[in-house]
């Protein structure tokens, strides 16, 4: 936040900012649930709509693309606008999305309705991320941001699960019925009670312009540091989708798993493993940040070399044993990672300007992460899937040399990053 963070905070405000890690929780967890929930049934909508792999890979990457085409535009907005006002009506939107996707009857209107739904969620991040930093400064930040991320993983297993299980006893329709009025549901309790802290600008100095956009869009992508930041975080959201979507597919091809189980397996071991992983990040990140300006990537880095040998064992296993136990490391180590993105990322950017950073980089995040389903599907007409699955390694242990390097920068005292426009 554009706040004093040397200021102390009364013990209303410094409640107030953990109830709104707490309320952003179960938004974000529905969030990913919603995303989510698809790819648990992917055998039942390629059966019943008569779907190649290629096409169930297009419905993955159209979410992804919506979702990073917007990213830069909601990250703008949430930069001129309430927080709070973004994240309800981003909240409200993708929730009657995903409502209808309980009736959609053939693949393009599963495509377009996947589209809406990347719309919507591109206006929760940008704006939730920057409502946490405005609560929230150094000493907690990692902390908070980690917390919430944890609501990740567990969105993740809620969505997989409820929509496999539904699925096998009542059809996979309702699954999507039930999610959808949840959202509504909550968007309606959110609007009386979440709010901006006043020491977050919501008013511009002047009047908004698209030019300004892109000329801070620019200025950011000029900013080395945060490149590197979205570079990374581009490999690694590449890895984690083809994780989340090809997981479930791989039980029941490889272990002839009956669908509600591969739906949960795919998804209870890693990710609650990735729970303890980012809430140990989270701390470990602000003990290391209060020793060294690098601390924050140094636990990225240490994030993503743990994860190395899981990702390969994950495709790699010839049991269940191995294979669930692979997971659950790489989980771990994933949350590592994650626990830091994006307060990694604030190290590096103007205050003023977090929505747009946060909005960029998830953007990019995920127009890279949109062809992953689609290379696994064309892959793996090649090569086996557990062979394209245990490759992703590769990708992690590339990414650890420039996170290294970041981590050593920032145990520098780097010069401010240069001024964008103040929109």
């Amino acid at each position: 936040m554009q706040t004093n963070q040397s200021a102390v905070l009364t013990r209303e405000e410094a409640t107030y900012s953990w109830l709104v890690v707490a309320m952003l929780w179960f938004v974000c967890l529905l969030n990913y649930a919603d995303r989510q929930a698809i790819f648990s049934i992917f055998s039942v909508l390629k059966q019943e709509f008569n779907m190649s792999d290629f096409q169930l890979g297009m419905i993955a990457g159209c979410f992804m693309w919506a979702y990073a085409v917007f990213g830069p535009l909601a990250g703008w907005i949430t930069n001129l606008v309430s927080r709070s006002r973004v994240i309800v009506a981003a909240l409200c939107f993708w929730s009657v999305v995903t409502g209808a996707t309980a009736y959609a009857h053939n693949y393009h209107t599963l495509l377009w309705l996947r589209m809406l739904g990347g719309l919507g969620e591109a206006f929760y991040f940008p704006a939730a991320i920057s409502l946490i930093a405005g609560c929230h400064g150094q000493a907690t930040r990692s902390r908070a941001m980690a917390i919430h991320q944890s609501s990740v993983y567990v969105g993740t297993i809620v969505g997989g699960t409820i929509s496999a299980y539904v699925a096998e006893r009542f059809g996979w329709r309702l699954g999507f019925q039930v999610l959808g009025a949840a959202g509504i549901l909550l968007a309606a309790i959110l609007a009386l009670v979440l709010r901006d802290p006043v020491t977050i600008p919501v008013v511009p100095t002047s009047k908004p312009r698209m030019r300004d956009l892109f000329h801070n869009i620019g200025t950011l992508l000029g900013n080395r540091p945060v490149l590197g930041m979205i570079a990374i975080f581009v490999g690694a959201n590449f890895v984690a989708v083809i994780v989340l979507v090809w997981m479930p597919t791989l039980l029941l091809r490889k272990f002839h798993m009956h669908l509600g189980i591969a739906g949960f397996d795919s998804i209870a071991y890693t990710q609650p493993a990735s729970v303890v992983g980012v809430i140990a990040g989270g701390f470990l990140a602000d003990f290391a940040r209060s020793r060294n300006k690098g601390g924050r990537q140094l636990v990225q880095a240490i994030g993503l070399l743990g994860g190395v040998p899981f990702l390969f064992f994950t495709g790699h296993s010839a049991t269940t044993g191995i294979l669930l136990l692979s997971m659950a490391g790489f989980g771990l180590f994933k949350g590592l990672y994650d626990a830091n993105i994006w307060a990694s990322l604030y190290d590096f950017v103007p205050v003023d300007q977090r929505g747009l950073a946060t909005g960029l980089m998830n953007s990019l995040g995920w127009l890279g992460a949109g062809f992953a389903p689609i290379a696994v599907a064309v892959a793996s007409a090649h090569y086996s899937l557990s062979l394209c699955i245990s490759m992703t390694a590769a990708i992690y242990l590339i990414l650890i040399l420039p996170m290294g390097i970041l981590a050593l920068r920032r145990g520098e005292t780097p010069s401010r990053p240069p001024a964008l426009l103040s929109t």
